[in-house]
């Protein structure tokens, strides 16, 4: 069975940084593509960095420039690498990953906050 399992969220300054692993229990480059959302307290879900098997990677435009998704293949481990951290980015982050079916993490709580 497909586990995702995420982790590095925490609390940090506003202008701080973290980075967030998602790591599978099988090869990820199965995977046709994989993610990272965000969900903040009383708003929806938030697409927020997609990576490809090919490499490809697309960013939302409330993060382009601040953060980053990678992956290693070797490690079947997916980053996200949030820089200059805002208030507004205080959330739920889950990991997801596109196979036959699409698989979630649990998700890991980043608070923004002096």
């Amino acid at each position: 069975q497909v586990q995702l399992v995420e982790s590095g969220g925490g609390l940090v300054q506003p202008g701080g940084s973290l980075r967030l692993s998602c790591t599978a229990s099988v090869n990820i480059f199965l995977f046709t593509a994989m993610g990272w959302y965000r969900q903040a307290p009383g708003k929806q879900r938030e697409l927020v960095a997609t990576i490809t098997n090919t490499g490809y990677t697309n960013h939302a435009d409330s993060v382009k420039g601040r953060f980053a998704i990678s992956r290693d293949i070797v490690k079947n481990t997916m980053y996200l690498q949030m820089n200059t951290l805002k208030p507004e980015d205080t959330a739920v982050y889950s990991c997801t990953a596109n196979g036959s079916v699409d698989y979630w993490g649990k998700g890991t709580l980043v608070t923004v906050s002096s």
